[in-house]
């Protein structure tokens, strides 16, 4: 198994900082750890982030995975931020509505709408 999975790519956009997911799956501890060893960085280096996490390319996650993103979402509140989600796919946001984290995060359909109104 590659360690560095999985891989996502980061870019600066506006005022956003935009982590796009790059593997279909995210489903071993292992993948969950590497996530978040490559997220957390990002939200700790930064005051009033705006972090945006494109799942795009996402096909398959474990409820782990949520975990992962109630934690992100807890450090970017902290430091004042904001997070937001896009490009869910059509399976997995129905996990999200099914465990209400649709009203707990805001998802938006694409990172073009996902930037609109970030200041």
């Amino acid at each position: 198994m590659d360690l560095l999975s999985p891989k996502i790519s980061v870019e600066y956009v506006q005022n956003a900082t935009i982590t796009t997911l790059t593997d279909q799956k995210i489903l071993e501890q292992a993948d969950i750890q590497a996530l978040e060893n490559s997220i957390m960085p990002l939200v700790d280096s930064s005051a009033k982030i705006n972090l945006i996490m494109d799942f795009s390319n996402v096909k398959f996650l474990t409820s782990a995975v949520l975990g992962l993103l109630i934690r992100i979402s807890k450090k970017v509140y902290e430091s004042q931020g904001r997070l937001r989600l896009c490009g869910i796919d059509a399976k997995i946001l129905e996990i999200f509505k099914i465990t209400r984290l649709d009203r707990v995060f805001e998802i938006y359909e694409d990172r073009y709408d996902a930037l609109q109104g970030l200041k």
